[in-house]
C-alpha cells in the first residue's frame, strides 16, 4: 500500500516539476526524506543495500538513456563530450578536492572523495529545465553523451579513493582508468551488436518479449563489463546506444517499456536515499557543502570546459552554458555511499556534504538555466518554431504515422499542402483543428495550431520529416530559394554563393554567363543581363551557337558537327534553338556545355 501510495505521488510530482522548472529529483528526493526519522519515523540506514540497489538503478537509468539517444544527434559532440569525461573529469576532480581540503578542512583522502563523487553530471536533471528553451544541438548533444560517458571514470576514482586513498603514482590510476574504460567499450559494443543483431533475425513469439530481451541485454552488458573488470556503466550505456539506432522490431513497446522502469528506478533510488538521510544531522554540513559546491560550479567547473573544449574552439557563450549546465543529480549521491560501505572514517560527513550540495546548488541551477540560456542567445530559434513530430511504426504495413504538430511561429502556416511537396510514399492523412478532424485536399491551407496525420512508407520516413521541417522553418519556398527564404546565399537550385546543383556562379548544366538552374544575379535560364542573344535581339546571333559558345559545344564544337560539320542539332553561323543564349543556354555553359539541344538553321 505504501509503495503504491508513494508511485502515484510521485507520478503527479512529475507535472509540478514540469511547472516549477525543478528536477524532479529533488521531489522524489524530498518524498524519502518526509517519510525517513523526521518524518513518518521510517528508520533506514543500510548504506550498503542502498549502494547496490543504487548501482541497479543507475544501470537501469543508463540503459534507458542510451536506447533513447539518437546517434545523429550525438556524434558530432562526441570529441567534446570525450573530453569532458576524461579531462574535465580529471581537472574537476583536483580543484574541488584542493577546495574541500584548504576551505573545509577535509583530509586529503576525504577531500579526493569528494571531488571525485561531485564530478559526475546528470542530464536529465538538464534536459527536465530546458523543454521551454532548448539548446543548439551542438551542446544537448555533449551534455547527453558527457553524463553517459563520465559515470564510468568517476566510479573508478571513487573506489580507488575509498579502498586505498590517494595513489602515490598518478600514471598507475589514469593507465587502470584507461584498462578499465577500454574493456567496458570493447565489451558494451560487442554485446550491443550482438544483441541488435539476434533481435533482428529472431523472432519472437509475443511481442511483449522483445522489451523484457532488451533490458536483459543491457544488464548482460554491464554484468559481463564488471565480471572483465572492466567499466560496466560505459559497457551498458554503449550497448544501449547501439540497440536503440537499430531498428529493433516492436520497437514503440520496447522504447516504452525501457522508458516506464527507467522511471520506477529514478523514483525507487531517489525515496531510497531520502531516506537514508538524517535531516537534523545536516546543520553541520550546510555551510562546507555551500563551500566546495561554489567552488565547483564557479572555478572547477569552468575550468574543466575551457580546458576541455580548448582544441574545438567553442565560443565562449557556449562554454559558459556548459559550465552553468553541469547539474548533480543522481549519480553522486548513490556514489557517496560506496566510502560509507568501505568505513572511510567521517564517511557519514561525506554523505551529508554531498546530499546538501545537490540539492542547494540543483535548486539554484535548475530554474536559472533556460534564463542564463536565453541571456546568452543560444536558445535555439529553429528548435522553438520547430514542428513536434512523434513517430508511430506502422510495422506489419512497412510504414509509419507520423504525427505533426504546428507551432505559432511555424512558416508552415498558409502553406498549402500540395505545396508541401512530399515525397512518393508520403501523404497526409488527417487535419485536427480546434477539436474538429477532417481529410484533406491539396488546397487545404494549413493553419497554426493543426495538428497533421501523416502516413510514410519505411524508406522515406526520413525524408518526409526533413522536407516538413524544412517548409516549417523556410515556408512554402523551402528547398527552392532555401529553407530560411530566398536569396540567402545558398539553395537547392543554384544561385551565387553555392548551391546544390553548382557552385559560385555554376550550375549543373551552365556555367557563368548562363545556366539552366543556376545564375549569379541574372536572369532566369541564364541570360547574360540582355535579351536571348548577346550580338542583337533575334534567336540565333552570328557567330554563336544553338546551345554552345563559339569555339566549343558538347555534341560538336565550332565549325564541326558530329559528322560533316553542319547538322540539325548544331551548325556553325548560328543556330536557334529553345534555350540560345550568349555563353551558353538552357543546356550550355560559357565554353562547354554539357547538352546541346536541337537547332535551326540561322
Amino acid at each position: 500500500m505504501l509503495c503504491s501510495l508513494v508511485l502515484l505521488i510521485a507520478v503527479a510530482a512529475v507535472r509540478v516539476s514540469t511547472r516549477s522548472g525543478l528536477p524532479t529529483l529533488l521531489i522524489y528526493l524530498g518524498i524519502g526524506v518526509a517519510m525517513g526519522q523526521d518524518g513518518l519515523g521510517i528508520s533506514f540506514d543500510d548504506a550498503e543495500m542502498t549502494q547496490v540497489i543504487g548501482y541497479a538503478a543507475l544501470v537501469v537509468i543508463l540503459a534507458e538513456g542510451g536506447l533513447g539517444t539518437k546517434w545523429r544527434d550525438i556524434k558530432p559532440a562526441l570529441p567534446i563530450a570525450g573530453m569532458l569525461a576524461t579531462v574535465g573529469i580529471a581537472v574537476s576532480v583536483g580543484v574541488t578536492a584542493a577546495a574541500a581540503h584548504y576551505l573545509v578542512g577535509l583530509d586529503w583522502k576525504q577531500s579526493l572523495i569528494v571531488g571525485a563523487v561531485v564530478s559526475s553530471t546528470d542530464a536529465a536533471a538538464v534536459f527536465s529545465v530546458l523543454r521551454k528553451v532548448p539548446l543548439p544541438k551542438r551542446l544537448t548533444g555533449a551534455l547527453e553523451a558527457e553524463s553517459g560517458f563520465n559515470d564510468a571514470p568517476v566510479v573508478i576514482l571513487v573506489v580507488a579513493f575509498s579502498t586505498h586513498g590517494p595513489v602515490d603514482h598518478w600514471y598507475v590510476l589514469i593507465g587502470e582508468i584507461a584498462l578499465e574504460l577500454t574493456i567496458g567499450a570493447a565489451i558494451g559494443l560487442a554485446v550491443g551488436w550482438l544483441g541488435a543483431y539476434g533481435l533482428r533475425h529472431v523472432a519472437l513469439p509475443a511481442s511483449g518479449l522483445y522489451p523484457i530481451a532488451v533490458m536483459a541485454i543491457a544488464v548482460v552488458a554491464y554484468a559481463s563489463g564488471a565480471l572483465a573488470h572492466g567499466s560496466g556503466f560505459l559497457a551498458v550505456y554503449l550497448a544501449s546506444l547501439i540497440m536503440g539506432n537499430s531498428r529493433l522490431p516492436h520497437w514503440p513497446a520496447t522504447r516504452g517499456f525501457a522508458e516506464g522502469l527507467g522511471w520506477i528506478a529514478q523514483i525507487g533510488m531517489f525515496v531510497l536515499l531520502g531516506l537514508l538521510v538524517t535531516p537534523h544531522e545536516l546543520g553541520d554540513d550546510i555551510v562546507p557543502a555551500v563551500v566546495v559546491g561554489l567552488a565547483l560550479t564557479m572555478v572547477a567547473r569552468p575550468l574543466s570546459v575551457v580546458v576541455s573544449v580548448l582544441p574545438f574552439r567553442m565560443p565562449w557563450q557556449e562554454q559558459v552554458l556548459l559550465s552553468w549546465a553541469g547539474l548533480r543529480g543522481a549519480v553522486p549521491i548513490v556514489l557517496a555511499t560506496i566510502p560509507m560501505v568501505s568505513d572511510v572514517p567521517d564517511s557519514r560527513r561525506i554523505f551529508n556534504v554531498v546530499f546538501v550540495l545537490v540539492i542547494v546548488y540543483t535548486v539554484i541551477q535548475g530554474p536559472t538555466l533556460p534564463w542564463v540560456a536565453r541571456r546568452l542567445r543560444l536558445g535555439d530559434s529553429e528548435a522553438t518554431s520547430d514542428l513536434g513530430i512523434e513517430s508511430a511504426p506502422l510495422e506489419r504495413l512497412r510504414g509509419h504515422l507520423l504525427s505533426v504538430s504546428i507551432p505559432a511561429e511555424s512558416r508552415m502556416h498558409g502553406v498549402e499542402v500540395s505545396e508541401l511537396r512530399l515525397p512518393a510514399g508520403a501523404a497526409v492523412t488527417l487535419v485536427v483543428r480546434e477539436g474538429n478532424s477532417f481529410v484533406p485536399l491539396p488546397s487545404t491551407v494549413l493553419r497554426r495550431g493543426d495538428e497533421l496525420l501523416v502516413v510514410t512508407t519505411d524508406p522515406v520516413r526520413d525524408a518526409a520529416e526533413s522536407r516538413l521541417r524544412a517548409v516549417a522553418q523556410g515556408g512554402k519556398l523551402a528547398g527552392w530559394l532555401g529553407a530560411a527564404g530566398p536569396f540567402t546565399g545558398t539553395g537547392e537550385r543554384g544561385r551565387s554563393g553555392g548551391t546544390e546543383h553548382g557552385r559560385s556562379g555554376e550550375s549543373e548544366r551552365g556555367r557563368i554567363g548562363g545556366g539552366g538552374h543556376g545564375r549569379p544575379g541574372e536572369g532566369g535560364h541564364g541570360r547574360s543581363g540582355k535579351g536571348r542573344g548577346a550580338g542583337g535581339e533575334g534567336r540565333g546571333p552570328s557567330g554563336g551557337t544553338a546551345d554552345g559558345p563559339t569555339g566549343n559545344n558538347n555534341p560538336s564544337d565550332s565549325g564541326s558537327s558530329r559528322a560533316d560539320g553542319a547538322t540539325d542539332a548544331d551548325r556553325t553561323g548560328g543556330a536557334a534553338a529553345d534555350g540560345d543564349r550568349t555563353g551558353g543556354g538552357s543546356g550550355g555553359g560559357s565554353g562547354s556545355s554539357r547538352h546541346g539541344r536541337p537547332g535551326r538553321a540561322g
